[in-house]
């Protein structure tokens, strides 16, 4: 909203009086900063890309570590499409992308890992080929105008959660479970319960430290 500097004041003094918890200060400037953000005015033209504090640091989950292997693939999908939607023009998305592609080989992911989860975000929204200056804010667009998927509520009165210690030769066990699940109870009422398998951290010296301090 392009308001003048005395109507913005007074709208900020209103707000202020809405809620005594929640307390909003005037920013005025060309540029300036929301969560991980970046936002300025460029001769009246929106420019916005990714911010990273001063305390920033890139360390991510990493890929030797014992969380299931979906976890750790969903971290370069993710960071990479936040890049598309955070990078208004086509340079500030490459820069973005060599920094998180850097970053995910110093937490040991695999080159293979990271370029085939980038090239999924492109599938996932049906861009059939690679990003350039010349199409980047077409595809952005899309991107940014693709809607939003609302989470699935669950009945929680008929689902029973087990989780157990997950290690790589667990990986298989959701699988066996609930094969044997559907064996065991298929045609028993019981198997209107639906069961979820969790995986709960090792108790290494690490955890216990932590807690500890």
């Amino acid at each position: 909203i392009n308001w003048p500097v005395r109507h913005l004041m007074k709208q900020i003094e209103l707000w202020n009086q809405s809620d005594e918890k929640i307390k909003l200060n005037a920013n005025l400037g060309s540029f300036t900063t929301f969560l991980a953000l970046y936002m300025e005015n460029r001769d009246g033209i929106l420019y916005t890309t990714v911010y990273q504090k001063p305390s920033y640091e890139p360390y991510y989950l990493p890929f030797n570590s014992i969380h299931p292997l979906h976890m750790k693939k969903n971290i370069p999908f993710t960071m990479l499409l936040r890049a598309i939607r955070y990078c208004s023009i086509f340079q500030a998305y490459l820069d973005e992308r060599e920094k998180l592609r850097m970053a995910l080989l110093l937490n040991r992911y695999p080159n293979k890992t990271i370029e085939q989860q980038f090239n999924n975000v492109l599938l996932r929204f049906n861009i059939d080929q690679p990003l350039t200056a010349i199409n980047y804010d077409k595809y952005r667009q899309n991107v940014l105008d693709s809607p939003y998927t609302e989470r699935i509520e669950i009945d929680y009165d008929k689902v029973m959660f087990i989780h157990f210690t997950y290690c790589s030769s667990m990986k298989g066990l959701p699988l066996k479970f609930h094969t044997i699940w559907n064996k065991s109870f298929g045609e028993s009422p019981i198997n209107e319960i639906r069961p979820i398998l969790g995986t709960r951290n090792v108790k290494n010296l690490q955890r216990r430290l932590t807690n500890i301090i």
